[in-house]
């Protein structure tokens, strides 16, 4: 018997584990797959010695995450790099725009519309840490700030065409704007597209976009050994099909998206509310190139060789193009590609003189198409002479990376669709969206707010609901 057994070792199921952990209950936490990280896992994926991230690459918000900012990761083995530049957006005359650590910085290589830049991140930014633990919850919640979370929600709630088209004239902030909100998969007309955008923006000025040294796995192993340390157990190899055979615990966390936790946990869920987990709408898919390169990306763009992430994609409207095809369930002819380059920062990624990129841009749910001759077109676009450096190149479909993580359900990395809806009933409205109408059933996974990223709070939010109720 222990108190609290977690399904998946993701970022989420670790913070969750430590949560309860660090109150003195018992945790196991079970994982599936022979490693531990879920989306935060490295591996040689395509040469000896070429260390690559099997999902997530770039952690702005986990270096800025309220619980991850409070435990002991960096004794735990965990160093964070920062590039020189968080960002650059490269755009067909040879500029670029770019997102720096500098406000200053960034706004003048965006021209004309620096001073309407600063306008709109220098308020958010004068209190950055206190809006963070506002918008890493969920929506339904009493804001401890409450006009400075409406400040920032007057912004969020935009879409991302209407957000640009109010405040900037010029071309590179447009883009770089399209780019920073083309994260949250929502087609740029939509309501609520430019709320990530902003928390990008936000948290690359704040807390820049870092990576960890050695791969995203040092992340996952990081808050492994600590909850090690606390008297955790973590057991690998372990797949949970049916919840009944965890009958002896006070509560069970589920870090499975929305879909497979229905599975999992149907023997024990109403059927109304497993048919409600069911309906939760996927995001969009997206297809993964790893690289091995024999030298570094030839970037036409001076500022792209000193950022750990380069967006592809040109200009707003040609992004804003991409964005609507996926969402009709088209596979963009020139899709909006994001691109990380971390072996320039981290020397543990590649033999000497040699480099690592990673990849991916965004696709229809379940695409069966192989786009990287899409992909690497855009890259030779912004940079040519690419492609002769290409030692060795691993593809990852959205079924492909279904198989490695089970909760990559179709290739929907996000854990759910991120418009406005459903980033407030994520995955169903309720006051505590972590707590199941079963006692001692949770969920923790990113369906569950704030939503898909390396930060640890859907776990964190999980953990205190279950310690509030099954496990005082």
């Amino acid at each position: 018997m222990v108190d609290a057994i977690v399904v998946g070792s993701g970022p989420n199921g670790l913070a969750a584990a430590i949560m309860i952990a660090r109150e003195g209950r018992s945790v196991c936490v079970l994982e599936a797959q022979p490693t531990i990280g879920g989306g935060a896992r490295s591996a040689e994926l395509t040469l000896p010695r070429f260390l690559h991230d099997y999902c997530s690459a770039i952690h702005p918000l986990a270096i800025g995450s309220p619980f991850f900012r409070n435990l002991p990761l960096p004794r735990h083995g965990l160093e964070w790099i920062q590039p020189d530049l968080a960002l650059a957006h490269p755009l067909d005359d040879g500029s670029a725009a770019i997102l720096s650590r500098s406000l200053e910085e960034t706004c003048l290589s965006l021209g004309e519309d620096g001073r309407a830049y600063r306008q709109v991140l220098e308020p958010l930014l004068q209190r950055w840490e206190v809006l963070a633990a506002e918008f890493l919850q969920p929506i339904i919640h009493l804001p401890k700030h409450p006009w400075l979370l409406a400040r920032f929600g007057l912004l969020a709630v935009q879409s991302a065409a209407g957000l640009t088209r109010r405040h900037f004239r010029g071309e590179r902030a447009r883009a770089l704007l399209a780019g920073l909100a083309a994260h949250s998969f929502l087609p740029l007309e939509a309501p609520g597209s430019a709320s990530i955008g902003l928390v990008l923006a936000m948290m690359g000025h704040a807390v820049g976009w870092p990576i960890p040294r050695g791969g995203s796995q040092k992340i996952s192993e990081a808050l492994a050994a600590y909850l090690l340390e606390l008297g955790g157990v973590i057991k690998t190899g372990h797949s949970v099909q049916d919840i009944r055979e965890l009958e002896n615990a006070r509560a069970v966390l589920l870090d499975l998206t929305a879909w497979r936790a229905s599975c999992v946990a149907a023997s024990r869920l109403p059927t109304a509310y497993r048919e409600r987990l069911e309906r939760f709408p996927h995001a969009p898919s997206v297809f993964k190139i790893d690289y091995a390169l024999n030298g570094p990306i030839p970037w036409k763009a001076d500022k792209c060789r000193c950022a750990g992430t380069v967006h592809l994609g040109g200009t707003f409207a040609e992004i804003a193009t991409s964005e609507r095809a996926v969402a009709r369930g088209e596979v963009p002819s020139r899709p909006f590609v994001l691109l990380a380059q971390q072996s320039l920062f981290d020397q543990t990624r590649a033999p000497a003189g040699k480099h690592t990129v990673w990849a991916y841009c965004h696709v229809p749910r379940g695409c069966l198409s192989d786009v990287s001759i899409a992909i690497e077109t855009q890259i030779e676009r912004f940079a040519p002479g690419f492609s002769d450096l290409i030692l060795a190149r691993h593809t990852s479909s959205p079924f492909t990376l279904e198989s490695h993580n089970v909760n990559l359900d179709g290739g929907d990395i996000s854990g759910g669709a991120n418009d406005l809806w459903h980033l407030i009933a994520r995955p169903t409205f309720n006051a505590v969206p972590y707590r199941t109408p079963t006692r001692g059933i949770y969920l923790c996974s990113s369906s569950t707010p704030p939503g898909g990223g390396v930060h640890g709070m859907c776990g964190y939010h999980a953990a205190r609901a279950a310690l509030a109720r099954e496990l005082r």
